[in-house]
């Protein structure tokens, strides 16, 4: 593996053709808008590429592919974006784990096997890296890919709430404006909009929280039945991770989600400082300092009760 820069990183894309670009599992706005920015940039110099949804394109995220259409060849050279660590292919994994020729991160625990790689885990979102990828390729910015890299942008700030969020940031999104980027449109559908399913999941969730260490730390979780109950899919369970931090006096919000295979999807955010990364990373996860997150596998008491006994030595 050799850790190259963002111009060699151009350099390589420009050089090759026929692009797989991989997203990670539960795909969110960051690594759908990497892949669809990147995608539309390279197919604009000419060359073949697909996005390669890791399980289902999210509802709400379908404005970025309206001018999208699967092509058809070969593939040659495969890019990750926004991918964290082999675990996170989930599906794709079998196929594509050690065949990764570019991955572009901006995680700082990465640990992503690929032939060549870039990580910078100063940038807010790895939308911010893409965008300075693309300029470095001679690409203009046309619409489609001002779309996708400020939804990768804004979701992965919370829309620029988040401590994440750096002067470059905002720079770059005042730039994608003027790029014509439909912010508006993509604030309301990310920010705004909830459907009557998700509502219902969120006064459920709520009825779920319990505090711990003193009221600094919130832990919500949702289960399969829950979610069969109400009918909720993925667009449902976006933005739940978020709930526990609001609260007055917490410091580390847990969310723990359980999926099919038997494990726990546990999101970790925190405020105050309190390293979520090396929380997570007790569980084999990891992230960013104030948003990591981990998969732990038992039944929910279990898998609490883990999450509680850490939380304990940390606050």
């Amino acid at each position: 593996m050799q850790k190259i820069t963002l111009l060699e990183a151009s350099k390589l894309l420009l050089k090759n053709d026929n692009f797989h670009i991989l997203t990670h599992r539960y795909p969110d706005g960051d690594t759908l808008g990497c892949a669809f920015a990147l995608c539309y940039a390279l197919r604009s110099k000419g060359k073949k590429a697909n996005v390669i949804v890791n399980g289902n394109l999210p509802s709400k995220f379908s404005y970025l592919a309206e001018s999208y259409d699967v092509q058809d060849f070969d593939c040659e050279y495969v890019v990750s974006v926004d991918v964290a660590a082999p675990s996170l292919l989930g599906d794709l994994q079998g196929e594509y784990a050690d065949k990764i020729d570019l991955c572009l991160d901006h995680h700082g625990s990465n640990t992503m096997v690929a032939k060549n790689l870039f990580v910078d885990a100063s940038c807010a979102a790895a939308c911010e890296i893409i965008h300075v990828l693309i300029k470095a390729m001679g690409v203009k910015i046309t619409r489609d890919i001002a779309n996708a890299l400020y939804t990768g942008i804004s979701t992965d700030t919370g829309c620029f709430c988040y401590t994440n969020t750096t002067a470059q940031t905002h720079r770059i999104a005042a730039e994608l404006i003027e790029c014509d980027c439909e912010f508006n449109k993509i604030n309301r559908i990310n920010f705004e909009t909830k459907s009557r399913a998700k509502l219902k999941m969120e006064r459920m969730v709520y009825d779920t929280m319990e505090f711990y260490c003193g009221g600094k730390c919130a832990i919500i979780y949702t289960t399969i039945a829950m979610q069969n109950a109400l009918g909720a899919g993925d667009d449902e369970m976006e933005g739940l991770a978020s709930i526990p931090r609001q609260i007055e006096g917490v410091k580390m919000g847990i969310t723990m989600r359980e999926k099919e295979d038997g494990t726990y999807k546990v999101s970790v955010r925190t405020n105050d400082g309190i390293n979520a990364c090396e929380f997570c990373q007790r569980f084999g996860g990891g992230g960013h300092v104030a948003a990591s997150g981990c998969s732990i596998r038992g039944d929910l008491q279990t898998v609490k009760y883990l999450l509680i006994k850490a939380a304990e030595e940390v606050l």
